[in-house]
């Protein structure tokens, strides 16, 4: 009898795409799995310049990356890039979406084009990475989608970008049980106010000065600290954690 599930992976070829790998979050988790030994595939919108960076320092430190341009919104876009994945690299073990935009403003203001935009890469991008992601994994693989603090915190400003994430939150705890019998893990990281160029935008020194002293750490997360999260997630050892939502914020409530 045959079947068309994906074949598990020997311990050497463990793969992950990994959307927004370019910058911030997204760089520092491509990094951290290439130093886990997996090999990498780098997703990006538009900066092709930062996702040759990011694949040329994972490759001269002797890991296995390359850069694959795709919009996550675009399921045909999506569904080349895992291909990618699989030609290069043998198929898909991890699948992490980093992948996002935020806007900020009050409700009453808000420009309802800028929130269909949001909502094109936020979550309409978070399906069709979804989608490929349960149709590729193999079977011991992982699945990690990426939401916010701010859903519980519930800060003046962040209506639009909440929404979505919320609706990310609760289609991954759904996935997780639809790939019942799979092996297959999906998880939720949502990070608090985290020192990348896409949170610092914006903000004056005073408004950051006042996230960093929220948290009980009284300080910014790094890239890194959430990438570490990530990976183990991603790893054996995080393998019996399914269908959760990690709040990685240094114990901001």
């Amino acid at each position: 009898m045959t079947t068309n599930q994906p074949t598990p992976p020997t311990a050497a070829t463990r793969v992950a795409v990994v959307t927004g790998g370019s910058r911030g979050i997204g760089r520092a988790v491509c990094r951290k799995l290439a130093r886990d030994g997996l090999a990498i595939v780098v997703n990006y919108a538009h900066d092709a310049a930062a996702a040759e960076e990011t694949v040329a320092a994972i490759n001269a430190a002797g890991g296995r990356a390359i850069p694959v341009q795709a919009d996550v919104a675009d399921e045909k876009a999506v569904a080349t890039l895992f291909d990618r994945a699989e030609q290069e690299f043998g198929g898909v073990d991890a699948v992490v979406n980093c992948a996002g935009r935020l806007a900020l403003s009050p409700v009453a203001d808000l420009d309802l084009a800028v929130l269909d935009a949001l909502y094109r890469t936020n979550v309409r991008g978070a399906f069709a990475v979804a989608q490929q992601a349960a149709r590729r994994l193999r079977p011991g693989g992982s699945f990690v989608g990426f939401s916010t603090s701010v859903v519980g915190t519930q800060f003046p400003a962040y209506g639009a970008y909440v929404a979505g994430k919320s609706a990310v939150e609760s289609v991954m705890l759904i996935l997780a049980r639809e790939l019942r019998g799979r092996d297959i893990t999906v998880n939720t990281v949502a990070p608090g106010p985290t020192a990348t160029d896409l949170f610092l935008e914006g903000k004056t020194p005073e408004q950051i000065d006042r996230l960093a002293k929220a948290p009980p750490l009284e300080r910014l997360g790094t890239p890194e600290d959430i990438a570490h999260v990530v990976a183990f997630l991603t790893s054996p050892e995080g393998h019996w954690v399914n269908g959760q939502v990690l709040r990685a914020n240094g114990g901001l409530v």
